[in-house]
């Protein structure tokens, strides 16, 4: 039994429910058993003792930025690699890198990059493709975006980045008339496409829902605010079944009870954790760098333009997961799949990844009853253990 590994004493979240105690075989990058109760003999798998620690499907992360001091606008494969092991320190399995508003040779630059990189890292989680956050967004809503980048799709530009086929995810502001082809040509091509960075109103939110957009970016940061005769794009979040929405569950962007509110208005299946993660993340507090020639601050929990504006997070999925479950009230194996299914179902993978099934991909991650990542597992390969 080639590259085999086998779990035992294992409290497994699988889609038919939670097993209080069971174990699981994966062989190569599959898992090919799960079972209840006491494991059966593999005498050539690696034996995983999981001491009665929850087996989760490892995280992914469809909006993420950078880490540790790299971001995937360095356009090095040196920085998608140290963003992907620490990802991996935290529990994500795969994970999309996500640019942001710059110019066209930068954004370029940064997608060949991750074109090149796609699949496998060396001890890190594996890397799904792109996310194109920006540049098509509303300059009155661009938060810590370049506003001066800010520009509509131009289509010679827009189908460049395109036809590089490596974007999974692209977010844009849904309002102008001028990005609306967009919206068309990435339902096309099989892109989920975000209302992110917007003004949209209710209305334009429907008529974009109507063009094929499925989602939005971290709901309700950046975009028009929910008004009981002025719905605006949360409110179209909240109202309509087909879109998902990302949240950025660090207590910080969002308030414990609006994630209460937006469960009880979405349900556990149409909301993705992501962590919005930049360069800052991971970096000790106290800690600067430059961003489009601004300084960047690092505190304890949040990572800030000098003029306190919030430039992404420094979150982390094992985090946003613990801070979810904490603010809903609910248990794990009610709302699991905020961190992996949803995100695997939005771009259109969760045939391979983002459950606990025989036949599916083995991204795996061992955690204990507060969400510390013990053991991460990428495609088969152990990827991160604590303490080793």
């Amino acid at each position: 039994m080639e590259n085999s590994i086998l779990f035992k004493n294992a409290r497994i979240v699988t889609m038919m429910g939670l097993i209080p105690s069971g174990w699981l075989l994966l062989e190569g990058k599959t898992i090919t058993r799960i079972g209840t109760g006491i494991a059966p003999e593999f005498p050539t798998a690696q034996v995983v003792d999981a001491q009665d620690n929850t087996l989760l499907p490892g995280f992914i992360d469809l909006h993420v930025h950078g880490a540790v001091g790299y971001e995937c606008m360095d356009a090095s494969r040196e920085s998608l690699e140290h963003m992907a092991q620490f990802y991996a320190q935290h529990g994500v399995t795969s994970f999309l890198a996500t640019t942001w508003t710059a110019s066209r040779v930068q954004i370029w630059d940064a997608l060949n990059q991750i074109a090149a990189c796609q699949g496998q890292i060396n001890n890190g989680a594996s890397l799904l493709g792109a996310h194109l956050e920006g540049p098509y967004l509303n300059p009155v809503r661009c938060g810590a975006q370049d506003s001066s980048q800010i520009r509509r799709a131009d289509r010679e530009e827009a189908l460049g980045f395109l036809d590089l086929n490596v974007i999974r995810l692209l977010a844009l502001a849904p309002e102008f008339t001028e990005n609306q082809w967009l919206v068309t040509e990435c339902v096309r091509r099989g892109i989920t496409v975000s209302a992110a960075h917007t003004a949209a109103s209710y209305e334009d939110m429907e008529q974009a829902v109507e063009l094929g957009l499925t989602q939005t970016t971290h709901t309700f940061n950046a975009m028009t605010a929910l008004n009981h005769r002025l719905p605006g794009t949360v409110g179209a979040a909240m109202d309509f079944s087909s879109l998902n929405c990302e949240l950025i569950a660090d207590n910080v962007h969002v308030h414990p009870a609006v994630m209460r509110i937006l469960l009880a208005a979405k349900g556990s299946d149409k909301i993705i954790l992501i962590s919005d993660a930049v360069r800052g993340a991971g970096l000790p507090p106290g800690s600067t760098y430059q961003q489009d020639g601004r300084t960047i601050s690092v505190t304890q929990d949040r990572v800030n333009l000098p003029d306190g504006t919030l430039a992404g997070s420094s979150l982390t999925m094992d985090r946003a997961l613990a801070n979810f479950k904490h603010a809903s009230r609910r248990p794990l194996e009610e709302i699991w799949q905020v961190s992996s299914l949803n995100a695997a179902r939005a771009i259109h993978i969760s045939h391979q990844k983002g459950s606990i099934e025989v036949g599916k991909d083995a991204d795996l991650v061992l955690v204990d009853e507060n969400i510390n990542v013990q053991l991460t597992i990428a495609e088969g390969r152990i990827v991160y253990q604590k303490g080793k």
